[in-house]
């Protein structure tokens, strides 16, 4: 096998072809199923053996550049004299192979804003890759990421670790993925599921293309108090939202009307917890929503607390002694009708009742004005929770 490489390689040179086209051809007629890498190295040593070195190495030019960037990438330190001792060329070639490699950033620079450059480190003896490629994160981004995506506590701890490990390696400058991973693998091994743990990756994306192509589908909805017993469901898939540790599909509820047509029961979507629903099934009927009835997550999550849904209802309540900054965040749809020294009014929109939750946990640094069907609600939640340390 080896006679017939180097008559193959022989024959090649003297037709003055690039050493590209050598080992390709030597690929489909010799070798068959081998890495070009390894090829490519086997070919150098049978040269460098047959005293042909030279020859060779001048003619795979290409090949030492490639290797070159690689490494930078990598984060090694290229010395010129041992390039140049190491592929049989003079400092001279490997210099230009690094111009080269200047110019191709250069130009990827200008196109897509590439933030690599390659510069002397006097204190290493070499040249290094410095910056981060236009579409890889920085280290403060993948970090802020990462910290998210575990404080979060969406998945189970086989997922967040697979997430992570191809966070990292896909977004991450090489010479940097040993570093980032160092700073999170405690709080990776430290990470706490949820008691209900549910593999749900791959519904998201099922759930989400129904969302993009408009499908009518069907559910189980195993319900709060009673896991065991479940509601079936007809529904128009609108959006998926994630909010205090669980993914959400939010749906219009259908039901046929007297012509057997596909209308909503409600006029505002219903949540559902990702992780409870079952037999989630897309039913080949398309529904429409007209463009100016569309709905809109943003807007919608604006007005959400706690993925309580309902009615939307505008609430004003005043805000004693503490700074109101922090509500105006936990709320975006509020805004300060009224100061009077360190008491603020402030009015806000929300659905349904997830916005009584989240008063009642400011105690008594909040008073509700109106409407006064929330107001008499907190009054009997308060009344009920009384009563119970009475």
């Amino acid at each position: 096998m080896l006679l017939m490489l180097l008559r193959v390689l022989y024959r090649f040179l003297d037709d003055d072809l690039p050493i590209t086209s050598l080992v390709r051809l030597t690929l489909k007629g010799v070798m068959g199923k081998i890495i070009i890498g390894d090829l490519l190295d086997l070919i150098t040593i049978c040269f460098r053996r047959s005293g042909m070195g030279k020859y060779i190495d001048k003619r795979s030019k290409h090949y030492r550049t490639m290797d070159l960037f690689a490494r930078l990438c990598e984060g090694k330190v290229i010395n010129k004299a041992e390039e140049a001792a190491t592929n049989n060329v003079d400092e001279r070639s490997i210099q230009r192979d690094i111009d080269d490699i200047r110019a191709f950033l250069d130009e990827r620079s200008l196109k897509y804003g590439d933030r690599r450059k390659i510069v002397y480190d006097r204190t290493e003896g070499g040249y290094i890759m410095v910056g981060e490629e236009a579409s890889l994160m920085s280290n403060s981004e993948i970090l802020a990421v990462s910290k998210i995506l575990l404080e979060s506590r969406a998945f189970t701890k086989k997922e967040v670790g697979t997430i992570l490990d191809k966070l990292i390696a896909g977004c991450v400058p090489a010479n940097n993925m040993e570093l980032v991973s160092g700073l999170i693998e405690n709080e990776k091994f430290h990470y706490v599921e949820l008691h209900r743990r549910t593999y749900i990756r791959n519904r998201l994306w099922k759930i989400g293309m129904d969302i993009h192509e408009c499908n009518l589908a069907s559910l189980k909805y195993a319900r709060a108090n009673n896991p065991e017993e479940s509601v079936k469901r007809i529904v128009e898939p609108v959006s998926i939202l994630f909010a205090e540790y669980y993914f959400y599909l939010l749906a219009y509820i259908d039901e046929k009307d007297d012509k057997g047509k596909y209308v909503h029961k409600y006029q505002y979507p219903a949540i559902f917890r990702i992780d409870r629903m079952k037999d989630y099934k897309t039913l080949g009927e398309k529904f429409n929503i007209p463009y100016a009835n569309r709905f809109e997550e943003g807007e919608f999550r604006k007005r959400i607390q706690f993925m309580q849904t309902g009615k939307l209802q505008t609430v004003v309540f005043k805000v004693y002694g503490v700074n109101p900054e922090p509500i105006l965040d936990r709320l975006p749809t509020a805004r300060i009708i009224k100061q009077d020294g360190s008491e603020y009014t402030i009015e806000a929109e929300a659905y349904g009742n997830g916005i009584i939750m989240w008063l009642l946990s400011q105690g008594s640094k909040v008073e509700v004005i109106r409407p006064q069907s929330t107001r008499e609600g907190i009054k009997q939640e308060l009344k009920a929770m009384l009563d119970m340390y009475e």
